[in-house]
């Protein structure tokens, strides 16, 4: 594999960063328009399904984008991924425009299937960018280089609910005598970005050649979908539309279990698997993957619910909330670039991850200290501690997992490490989103008996642009009471993410660049310590 010229390190560098800010910047915007859309679309009680249904499409196709990756080189994956994304953005913003639709149904329904198709796009996004930045750049180079991508990361977020804030109260037009609701732009703004990125990867990205050899592993692939989405509609439906013990979910939950077991004894057998069985006796790759995991989990769980609390339980106006915001971006941004930097300069990583997750778990813990009456002063500086927390952990979990193993399987350790943070955040938002119902549904029927969550539909009263939600302060109290629950129970998963990062392997970034390295090994194999292995 020939080397890259600066030039086009550089011109790569920001064509896979405008990929990773459309991929960021959708998974923002859309959260705070949520409110919004479900007062629209008459679909409180599908509230998490939106999130769940792009982070679960998205999730299930990075190992096989990223095992296409390595067949077919990175540019054409990237490529199909932007097209499908693009295509899903544009379906997502038609979602109920035409009424019923024959076999998809409603508008919330059609927006939960449309947002499905945005994420196998999606799922190309993020992993192609990372596996790039693998094969441009050395692990200790990589340190900077993630930095940098955290911080896209952090102003994507900030970004995101500003513009998702200001089109849901202000972006109502109308368009050759047909209105077009606010909350649509969220959704056709990601078309400009999306051909402006074919664009610059099409025209200025330089084909990168892989020899990768081998076929794509079919039945691994099925037997991932059967394990993950029967688990994902288990913690969805389980304690909402049935109970836990009801004959469906514990048949999806068998149907999970059945098809895990399955993966694993097709895996050992098959002769290019998706997600090789062997990685997970490198104790790198290991915990660090399930570290990655857990604060994905409490990520997205605190993330995916903020809008909500601030819009329903507060009573502000979804602009305003897009704004309270800013301070847990700028503390991510900030602490991203640094740690990044530092782990560059020192070529250590492993304090940098513990100090993120136990301010982490300072931040959360701040927020499950909140209530209705929660000033947005007292709220920034709690965000700002939370946004500190989180910068290391963008990156530095897939650097620490692609130093460890030798550079051969670049490409599937870099979407293995993508597709358990996925898997978490999907599980995240499924699991709390579970927990946010129940409590939801548990205080209403104590003061309102008979009224559930999915009668709560007054909680769009502010169906004019800049007005904010008008609920009853009761109503307020319950909303505010249960989403701060939902924090206090994520401080559990990062006290395990916390505990599991102790045993983390402390291995020194190397320095040479994968096609200097991939040139040495030919004549000398690449050595891994021992204490990478179990």
């Amino acid at each position: 594999m020939a080397e890259f010229t600066d030039l086009e390190k550089r011109v790569t560098l920001w064509g896979v960063a405008i990929v990773f800010l459309l991929s960021a910047l959708d998974q923002t915007i859309v959260a705070t328009a949520m409110p919004r859309i479900i007062a629209e679309l008459n679909g409180l009680a599908l509230y998490s399904w939106v999130t769940t249904a792009y982070l679960l499409s998205s999730t299930v196709m990075v190992p096989i984008w990223g095992k296409l990756g390595d067949l077919y080189g990175r540019k054409p994956v990237l490529l199909a991924g932007i097209t499908i994304f693009l295509a899903g953005s544009w379906l997502s913003g038609l979602s109920g425009e035409f009424g019923d639709l024959p076999l998809i149904g409603s508008g919330m329904v059609q927006l939960i299937v449309f947002r499905a198709v945005q994420g196998i796009g999606g799922g190309a996004l993020f992993t192609t960018a990372f596996a790039i930045i693998g094969d441009l750049y050395p692990p200790r180079e990589r340190g900077k280089i993630g930095g940098m991508f955290g911080a896209v990361f952090g102003l994507s977020s900030t970004l995101g609910p500003l513009i998702g804030g200001y089109f849901t109260d202000h972006g109502t037009v109308t368009l050759a005598g047909h209105l077009v609701a606010g909350w649509r732009w969220v959704f056709y703004l990601n078309l400009p970005l999306s051909l402006l990125s074919l664009f610059m990867i099409i025209v200025k990205m330089p084909k990168m050649s892989h020899q990768a050899k081998g076929r794509i592993d079919f039945v691994g692939a099925a037997l991932i979908i059967a394990t993950v989405v029967p688990l994902l509609l288990a913690l969805t439906f389980g304690g909402h539309e049935y109970p836990w013990t009801s004959a469906m979910v514990l048949g999806l939950f068998a149907g999970s279990a059945l098809g895990l077991v399955l993966y694993v004894f097709a895996e050992r057998f098959a002769a290019d698997p998706i997600l090789p069985l062997e990685l997970f006796k490198n104790r790198v790759f290991t915990t660090a993957n399930l570290a990655g995991f857990l604060v994905s989990m409490s990520f997205m769980s605190t993330v995916a619910f903020l809008p909500l609390f601030q819009q329903l339980g507060q009573g502000v106006a979804a602009t305003t909330s897009g704004l309270s915001q800013l301070p847990l971006m700028a503390g991510l941004f900030t602490s991203s670039i640094l740690c990044g930097r530092m782990v560059s300069r020192t070529g250590k990583y492993k304090a940098f991850m513990i100090g993120g997750i136990v301010v982490t778990f300072a931040g959360i813990w701040l927020l499950s200290r909140m209530h209705a009456e929660t000033t947005r002063l007292d709220l920034a500086w709690r965000m700002l501690v939370l946004g500190i927390g989180l910068g290391p952990g963008q990156s530095l979990f897939s650097i620490a997992i692609q130093n460890a193993m030798p550079v051969e399987r670049l490409g599937v350790v870099t979407s293995s490490s993508q597709f358990f943070r996925q898997i978490g955040s999907t599980m995240g938002v499924a699991i709390f989103g579970t927990f946010l119902t129940a409590h939801l549904n548990a205080g209403l029927g104590r003061i309102m008996p008979g009224v559930d969550v999915g009668k709560l539909r007054a909680m769009g009263g502010a169906a004019h642009a800049g007005a904010a939600p008008v609920l009853p302060h009761f109503i307020k109290d319950i909303i505010s009471h249960a989403i701060t629950g939902v924090f206090a129970l994520g401080l559990y998963v990062v006290a395990a993410a916390l505990l599991v990062t102790l045993f983390v392997p402390r291995l020194p970034l190397r320095d040479r660049s994968p096609m200097g390295a991939q040139a040495s090994d030919k004549d000398n194999e690449t050595v891994i310590p021992a204490e990478a292995h179990l």
